[in-house]
């Protein structure tokens, strides 16, 4: 019997709740992903223009564009951006950098050191050691087995 009135629940739950707009939700992430993208492409371009070959601009335009999204969360900003844009603001690489950002901004409070950096690398700390242990290992593996 308990089952039953589960899905009686169930069923008047879904009734009531408002619908979600999924296309406005891919539209709006669309804008904001595309614009962080183009915002990209141009700091690329920029790097460019300037006597960086095109194929050494990505690691340049990668430490601009974390700058910019720390900066952004610095500032409030990105937040209000990832509101209305959703995974549109998250996904790309300033994402990476509010998400970093973000906590230690909370905690500022407490302190630089056991405040801001301790809160600093709550997101990143476990990407950047799994990507600095993976690179030492293959590293390690390639020198085993030669190039």
């Amino acid at each position: 019997m308990p089952q039953h009135k589960d899905v009686d629940y169930l069923a008047l739950a879904a009734k009531h709740r408002p619908p979600t707009p999924v296309w406005m939700n891919a539209v709006r992430a669309f804008g904001v992903g595309g614009t962080v993208c183009v915002i990209g492409q141009l700091v690329t371009d920029f790097f460019v223009a300037h006597g960086q070959p095109a194929s050494k601009a990505a690691s340049p335009t990668a430490v601009v564009m974390v700058g910019l999204g720390a900066l952004f969360t610095g500032l409030g900003l990105y937040d209000r951006l990832v509101r209305s844009g959703g995974m549109g603001g998250s996904l790309p690489i300033s994402g990476f950098a509010n998400a970093m950002v973000a906590p230690a901004m909370e905690y500022r409070r407490e302190g630089l050191v056991l405040g801001v950096g301790a809160k600093l690398f709550t997101v990143a700390g476990p990407v950047l050691a799994y990507g600095l242990g993976s690179a030492f290992v293959v590293g390690l593996v390639r020198l085993v087995v030669g190039s």
